[in-house]
């Protein structure tokens, strides 16, 4: 019974765990090199991250400097942004990319809080998932004798405090990264 609370508890470990991820590729304003995360480089005909072709890092607040170890890279790499979702057009000085991050509008900003909300929404949903998942174990091992009603209630009451207190994370996590996108 005890392994089974346990492996529900890092399970939602991982599901907030991935939303922070989700959160560190969000686009805030600020020059972040996880927002290069997704951004995959047709390298000799193998898709690769660009922080395996490149060092990566923030000169100033909002512009990123990536800096391939290979020169013979540097269009490859541009044409990846490019054609990637992140909206910022690369510039290329034939030593180093440079990406600067424009000020959010109050629109985009808008927009930015209501995709959080959504993945903070689906997060829960994981977590809740987990928890029908567990419950329904846990069920089994009751109706198969393998433990008694009052153990049952027991575990059932640990695997719905983890469940609220993973969905209480996933709130805070959601509130301040909206607090993060509308004060920056």
């Amino acid at each position: 019974m005890k392994e089974t609370i346990n492996h529900a508890k890092e399970k939602m470990n991982k599901s907030l765990a991935a939303l922070d991820k989700e959160f560190a590729a969000v686009r805030a304003g600020r020059a972040n090199p996880a927002v290069l995360d997704k951004v995959l480089v047709d390298y000799y005909g193998s898709p690769t991250p660009v922080n395996q072709m490149a060092a990566v890092s923030v000169s100033e607040a909002r512009i990123l400097v990536i800096q391939p170890w290979d020169k013979s890279t540097l269009k490859l790499i541009e044409k990846a942004i490019q054609a990637s979702d992140i909206g910022i057009n690369p510039t290329n000085d034939g030593n180093v990319i440079r990406l600067a991050f424009p000020q959010l509008t109050e629109d985009r900003r808008k927009e930015l809080c209501k995709s959080i909300k959504k993945m903070g929404e689906d997060c829960k949903v994981a977590v809740r998932s987990i928890r029908r998942d567990t419950m329904d174990k846990l069920k089994a091992k009751k109706k198969n004798s393998e433990i008694t009603e009052d153990d049952l209630k027991d575990a059932e009451k640990k695997v719905q405090d983890l469940t609220d207190k993973a969905c209480a994370d996933a709130d805070k996590a959601v509130s301040a990264k909206e607090k993060e996108i509308m004060t920056v």
